[in-house]
């Protein structure tokens, strides 16, 4: 990059984020397309009349990049390897394009995503289905579609028989196994021990094809315990005579959507101290955000994704792959990726954000400003807390405040330099889009534009 052009891309940035951000602030990484699209707030302010607000954009550019990220350290560890894009992370199908013609398989959570999958031309090898809850009719696309489903329980087994003994066919399956740790940490809801995955291993009708397990949280660690496991229990299966060829590590790969780690810890020691009325809340009502004050100390955790975080996508793999490769019962030898290679085994996994990072945002409309009678600032948007949040407490990157020309919105009448919060649709009193109190130097008008950074995934 050219100064010229560094120099014009850190101006646009400044002013992109000039009008909106936290009382302590979590700066979001952007992509260039991200740039160029917020640049021209008019041509934006354009597409929400004509589609509507909220407004999601994607571009798949970045997905190819994240993809080949992953993809060159199990290069270098010469294992054989394919990922499998979560379909339930972004349910756009032109997500299922590109991983299809990147030569990715597609994790389909239930019998519409297969179907749809399937309606794009993905072969059976392309597919696999996770599903935490697998109904009969599931089973039947999957046995009738030749694609692998994962078995999760005994009871799912139960109804697969059904199915094998009505249609007379065989099913490719994998074993999901329930990783045990030596920690006290609550067991995982999660697959099945090995016992019941030999009971699996005993039906003539089934071809147990891998060994599969889900992890919560992001540790590399955790993974690598979880491998010396499966690798073990493939060598269990194939003395029973199966012929497992993976191993899938699932999900969790990790990301990180903020460009400074310093100011991801100084928010949760802002945040802390506000709890503890040391100083000002940043949050609505002194919202925890999964902390809780008690007799003077804070309880709980984070409740809501570690938006910094490292080691990330390839150097995170890379960290599981380097690891000495402990089956149970055995001292620790050889590394997991000469483990897998040993045995012919490739390994898989299914991230979803981890690819999408960089693949989209969100873009709402201004609706009002008021004040609560406590004067409390309220930004009303045109959307709905879900359409910006699912799993986490909230939405945790500052969002921008765009202003579109006198040409797009002809009265203008922004108030005074405020702070506030975000408010959406819904008809509830906590129907907040982010619980952090944001600071809008140049205060906010109607019809002016929020845009939510990197929210495809």
């Amino acid at each position: 990059m050219t100064g010229l052009v560094a120099s014009t891309v850190s101006d646009q940035l400044r002013d992109l984020r000039a009008r909106c951000g936290g009382i302590a602030p979590l700066t979001a990484r952007l992509e260039p397309w991200q740039i160029e699209e917020c640049a021209d707030a008019d041509a934006l302010a354009d597409a929400l009349a004509l589609h509507g607000s909220p407004l999601n954009i994607l571009d798949v550019a970045p997905f190819a990049r994240n993809v080949s990220d992953l993809r060159a350290v199990a290069d270098a560890h010469a294992i054989a390897f394919r990922l499998f894009f979560a379909r339930k992370a972004n349910k756009a199908i032109t997500f299922v394009n590109e991983a299809l013609r990147l030569g990715l398989g597609v994790d389909v959570a239930g019998e519409r995503e297969l179907r749809q999958v399937l309606d794009r031309g993905a072969i059976p090898r392309d597919v696999v289905v996770t599903a935490a809850v697998k109904p009969h009719s599931l089973l039947r696309l999957c046995v009738d579609s030749g694609v692998t489903m994962v078995l999760d329980n005994l009871d799912e087994l139960d109804v697969l028989d059904t199915v094998l003994e009505t249609t007379g066919s065989r099913a490719s399956v994998a074993i999901r196994l329930a990783p045990e740790f030596a920690d006290d940490r609550t067991p995982t809801r999660f697959g099945m021990a090995p016992s019941d995955a030999l009971a699996v291993a005993a039906n003539v009708s089934l071809d147990v094809v891998g060994v599969h397990f889900h992890l919560d949280g992001y540790s590399a660690s955790d993974r690598v315990d979880a491998l010396g496991q499966a690798v073990s229990l493939v060598d269990l299966l194939r003395e029973h005579g199966h012929a497992p060829s993976f191993v899938d590590i699932g999900g969790g790969i990790p990301m990180s959507y903020l460009e400074s780690s310093r100011q991801w810890r100084e928010f949760w020691k802002q945040h802390r101290a506000g709890l503890l009325g040391a100083a000002p809340p940043l949050t609505f009502d002194a919202h925890g955000l999964g902390l809780v004050e008690h007799a003077g100390t804070l309880l709980g955790r984070p409740a809501v994704y570690p938006y910094h975080q490292l080691p990330v996508r390839g150097a995170w793999l890379e960290q599981i792959l380097a690891s000495p490769l402990c089956l149970p019962g055995r001292a620790p030898s050889h590394s997991v990726a000469s483990g897998l290679r040993e045995r012919g085994l490739e390994l898989r996994c299914e991230p979803g954000r981890s690819l999408l990072d960089g693949c989209g945002l969100t873009a709402a409309r201004v609706e009002f400003r008021k004040q609560r009678r406590d004067g409390t600032w309220l930004i009303g948007l045109a959307m709905n807390r879900t359409q910006c949040r699912s799993t986490s407490d909230d939405f945790m990157l500052d969002p921008l405040l765009l202003r579109p020309s006198t040409s797009t919105m002809p009265v203008r009448d922004p108030t005074e330099p405020i702070e506030g919060y975000l408010v959406g649709a819904y008809c509830i009193e906590r129907d907040l889009l982010t619980w952090r109190r944001l600071r809008f130097p140049e205060g906010v008008d109607v019809g002016d534009i929020v845009v939510f950074p990197n929210t495809a995934g």
